[in-house]
């Protein structure tokens, strides 16, 4: 696996056990969120819990698969607590692990009662509950794992509680809703190097997308000079995941929602039609809009082939800037300072749109053509390269396209099974994980910049992860970097 760009040991916060410890025994007033009551004596039993998980955290596989093992729960099954087991992608994420001969679900935790008694159906044996911080409260031991499927406002908060307790984490994309998310994420990885993580990438598994990753890498084509990158989509309207124009009014909660907790780590708002179930992804408050949700399943070519670091700036412009939802019809260009052989020039621009905006065909020098309404393309000094969400690769050399396997130094690529292969890791195996947490927090600050620079539109924004400011642009600094988290639902890790 290649070293990634960012230095898990910069940053480093005190360990896991002294600041949750800490935080939780200021939080001696009694805290109730959804009916879920954090009083002093269970604030102190839930310090204690992680402390002792964080102390001893799940060895790394590969170091020390006999005390992987020795923590995979009974029978030497792998217990996962899944967090979030409705909606579109929880269940299939469910499905996938569960046909895991070493898997086993140990507890299921969901704000939506209806999504939860199915599940539950499903998996009778499991512990239940609406709050997760109560599995951690509660159940602490009956888990190793933990797989996060919640909108994604409040994937940070619950990820970042499992690392802490030392749990392996399955969390699915985009990894965090907020940039200063992306760097407290860094700090949570950095904090608990033993642990398996992996980021929903299915679309990597499949030869294709790994193939187009190996020809990039071999460097055939030559270096890197710029990448386009486009997604289709978002409607005008309502869809299957977006809703622009009608998630505006309040209404009532449905009556098996606890509302307060779907809010989670988010302030008090009243509940809108369509932010129940899958299309919350347009809101600005809740989603990351349709560069956010994406930005996984097609920046990671060129994040696995050169191993990109943090954007120094971004420019996104569109004809609707974003206010209540996310922008539509956006351009963005992110500009990475880079060196080395693999690139033709010290800054790599990588443009990135939706409503299926790909660039010209004739201005690269390629053949008349269609490219599909999703898709990446890597401009070498040598050649072009494509690839679809589903894999299809695509090369052109001077103008003209070429069979990609006869390419001289392109490696084979294997088919895995993207759930199968974090499970195999953490139970003592040699497997493969594609995109492990430092991947993942890379490709959600590229696809939130984009995003967020939209309400900003026509202004480049000049980027520094480690200060999480926007050096040229104070007012941008103070608006789209951080939220405000309410009681009880702050960040596990800090992003200082």
């Amino acid at each position: 696996m290649p070293s990634h760009p960012l230095d898990p040991s910069s940053g480093r916060p005190r360990s896991a056990a002294d600041s949750l410890s800490r935080r939780l025994m200021l939080q001696r007033s009694a805290l109730s969120v959804g009916g879920i009551a954090l009083s002093s004596s269970i604030a102190s039993t839930i310090a204690g819990c992680v402390a002792a998980g964080a102390a001893a955290p799940i060895a790394n596989s590969r170091a020390a698969p006999a005390a992987a093992r020795a923590r995979s729960g009974k029978l030497g099954k792998l217990q996962i607590l899944q967090i979030g087991v409705g909606g579109s992608i929880a269940p299939a994420d469910r499905s996938e692990l569960s046909h895991h001969p070493d898997v086993e679900f140990a507890g299921l935790c969901d704000v939506d009662a209806t999504a939860l008694a199915l599940a539950s159906s499903e998996y009778p044996a499991a512990f239940t509950c609406v709050d997760y911080r109560e599995a951690f409260v509660k159940h602490l031991d009956k888990f190793d794992a933990v797989l996060v499927c919640t909108p994604d406002h409040n994937h940070a908060v619950p990820m970042m509680t499992a690392l802490r307790a030392g749990k392996h984490l399955y969390g699915q994309k985009p990894l965090v809703q907020q940039l200063e998310e992306v760097k407290a994420m860094r700090n949570a990885i950095a904090a608990t190097p033993d642990l398996v993580t992996q980021v929903g990438n299915q679309r990597m598994g499949p030869h294709g997308r790994q193939d187009a990753v190996e020809i990039l890498r071999s460097g055939v084509l030559g270096k890197a000079v710029a990448a386009y990158v486009w997604v289709d989509g978002p409607p005008n309207e309502g869809s299957y995941y977006f809703y622009y124009g009608g998630l505006k009014d309040p209404i009532q909660p449905p009556a098996n929602i606890n509302w307060p907790l779907w809010l989670g780590c988010a302030m008090d708002a009243p509940c809108r039609e369509g932010l129940i179930g899958r299309t919350w992804r347009s809101s600005w408050d809740y989603g990351t809009g349709q560069l956010g949700d994406w930005c996984t399943h097609l920046l990671d070519i060129l994040y696995y082939a050169y191993d990109l670091p943090s954007p120094m700036a971004v420019l996104s412009d569109t004809r609707y800037p974003s206010d209540f939802y996310h922008a539509q019809q956006v351009q963005s260009v992110l500009s990475y300072s880079v060196s080395g052989e693999k690139f033709a020039h010290s800054v790599y621009p990588v443009h990135y749109s939706d409503k299926g905006q790909f660039p010209s065909r004739a201005s690269l020098g390629l053949p008349a053509g269609v490219f599909e309404s999703t898709g990446t393309l890597a401009v070498c000094e040598g050649g072009v390269l494509y690839v679809t969400p589903g894999g299809d690769v695509e090369v052109w050399i001077d103008g003209k396209p070429v069979d990609w396997r006869q390419l001289p130094g392109v490696r084979p690529t294997a088919e895995r099974n993207h759930w199968h292969a974090w499970v195999d890791r953490i139970m003592g195996r040699d497997a493969f994980v594609q995109t492990p947490l430092a991947y993942g927090a890379s490709l959600a600050e590229a696809g939130l910049l984009c995003a967020k620079a939209a309400r900003f539109p026509g202004q480049e924004l000049r980027w520094d992860l480690n200060s999480l400011t926007f050096t040229n642009h104070p007012e941008a600094t103070k608006t789209i970097v951080r939220r405000q988290y309410r009681p009880g639902f702050e960040l596990p890790y800090g992003s200082a």
